[in-house]
């Protein structure tokens, strides 16, 4: 992992690869944003002169490198575009934490490779120094684990390893609000990007079994209580909808409980992950070009996992439970077939239509448990349907809830964090489609609309007077694209983030 420090010094003294500064889009061309001044001056003022000289306009994501001015110790000087200079920065205007973020993302991944990288950029606050943190700490990420680095990359320069520190300048390290928000930045990204890692696993060493272990690991890091069924004890318990899932797959299911505990706690919070860990389709076996990507099916289950950790790592005075509902769709002779029915945990029956709306199955059965210890919020998350990815996009997660508040302040936190939601209705006509002739319900109703019903379904397993809500997170969970921001290729950790800001809020009384 990256290392992260505050630091006070000067740009022009400091021993560095490269001074990261700020350059934004004004209505005349790029401007140097604060910052970096020290820079600014060593260039005689003439810094976004020579900025747009070499092309640069301050767009966001653009990345300008020059040779640092005489008498610096760092050989390079890398301007990073923020997107429009704010309105008004005469009066001290932000750029916004969002924007920190990405810039900071950006300059992380250009500069792989590196050993160190002094970030200039505008730090008015001690939010602003955890954002560009959080942004360089996510940009720096790599998946490398099964690659090998032969000699032949290392001459095309492929393979860079990730910048190895990042040095914040304009913050106060003996300062609390300063250290605690690098504190945060620090277990947010790393259990973020450890969740991302759970999600490129390939499938054949992460099954269910293997998820499992990694929590288990975890949450004894961290003093986190950790319970584990395995199939004789799902069977057991009558977890119909989870044991239907994996019936066809020689790697067996798993549910998984993570409890962070704080005893000054007034509130209780149970998140809940779809844990997928490939998805073949089952017997509804998917088409071609469907399948290479399904590895990244148990992104609910590393968000609510990554989320948990975090919330012990930061000692947050609430009480987080979190539930991985493991297990793995193939299709064999002892699959669930369309046509079969289940009885789910809760009690209901499930006629399965088809076996690949199995991440609704999975869910159903752990909502119906964590419902049983009546916490204050349930929140599911999930890769579940293509249909949110037409509604929605590739960047964009969508929350349906049985509260209409709850639901905004979900949507709110999440626009808060950097992580782009919508709210979506759950229209009460679309259930119908659901009435099963032959047991309660089906696993599918009508074709439009498919995401939204898939959110009507899970909520016949919430308990009654419980909040609830749905994150359908098909979209942004996997970004098979040019990395952009902070965001690589890959999994992304998308809900992580939002998840942590519920904590945090539930803790403060500030969310019902």
């Amino acid at each position: 992992m990256t290392a992260l420090t505050l630091s006070t010094a000067a740009a022009p003294g400091l021993r560095a690869d490269a001074i990261v500064v700020g350059v934004a889009a004004g209505a005349k061309g790029p401007v140097v944003a604060p910052g970096a001044e020290a820079v600014d001056k060593a260039y005689d003022g003439k810094l976004a002169s020579v900025l747009e000289t070499l092309g640069a306009g301050g767009g966001e994501g653009e990345v300008t490198k020059l040779p640092a001015p005489s008498g610096f110790k760092a050989p390079l000087v890398l301007a990073v575009g923020l997107g429009a200079e704010p309105e008004n920065p005469e009066n001290g205007a932000a750029y916004g934490t969002e924007a920190l973020r990405r810039a900071a993302g950006v300059a992380a991944r250009a500069l792989a490779g590196s050993k160190k990288a002094a970030f200039a950029l505008p730090v008015g606050d001690a939010e602003d120094a955890g954002a560009v943190a959080e942004g360089a700490l996510l940009g720096a990420y790599s998946f490398d684990a099964y690659k090998e680095m032969t000699a032949k990359d290392a001459a095309a320069k492929k393979g860079k390893a990730p910048l190895a520190e990042v040095a914040v300048l304009g913050g106060k390290p003996r300062d609390k609000a300063y250290k605690a928000e690098i504190e945060r930045a620090v277990a947010v990204a790393e259990e973020l990007n450890r969740a991302r890692d759970l999600v490129n696993t390939p499938p054949n060493d992460l099954n269910p079994e293997a998820f499992a272990a990694v929590a288990t690991a975890a949450a004894k890091e961290h003093g986190i209580k950790v319970q584990v069924l395995d199939e004789k004890a799902l069977t057991k318990g009558g977890y119909g909808g989870i044991l239907g899932v994996g019936a066809g797959s020689e790697a067996p299911p798993r549910l998984v409980k993570l409890s962070y505990t704080s005893s000054k706690a007034k509130k209780h919070l149970a998140f809940v992950g779809k844990g997928i860990t490939y998805d073949s389709g089952g017997i509804s076996l998917k088409p071609a070009g469907h399948n290479e990507t399904m590895k990244c099916d148990m992104a609910g289950a590393a968000a609510v996992f990554a989320a948990v950790v975090a919330a012990a790592r930061l000692g947050l005075e609430v009480n987080v439970t979190g539930w991985l509902a493991l297990a793995e769709n193939m299709p064999s002779g002892s699959a669930t077939r369309p046509g079969d029915v289940l009885r789910m945990y809760s009690g209901k029956t499930v006629e399965v239509l088809n076996t690949d709306a199995e991440g609704r199955l999975v869910l159903a059965d752990a909502i119906a448990k964590a419902s049983e210890e009546n916490p204050d919020a349930i929140v599911d998350v999930a890769t579940l349907t293509g249909a949110m990815m037409l509604a929605l996009g590739n960047r964009t997660f969508g929350v349906m809830a049985n509260d209409d508040a709850f639901r905004t302040a979900i949507h709110e936190a999440a626009e808060e964090v950097g992580e782009p939601s919508w709210p979506m209705p759950l229209p009460a006509d679309l259930r119908k489609g659901m009435d099963s002739a032959t047991a309660d319900i089906a696993n599918m109703g009508e074709r439009m609309g498919g995401g939204l019903v898939a959110g009507l379904f899970l909520k016949e397993f919430v308990g009654e007077g419980i909040t609830w809500a749905h994150l359908d997170i098909a979209g942004p969970a996997f970004h098979e694209g040019a990395p952009f921001g902070y965001t690589p290729k890959g999994g992304t950790g998308t809900a992580v983030r939002t998840l942590v800001r519920l904590a945090e809020l539930t803790a403060a009384g500030d969310l019902g």
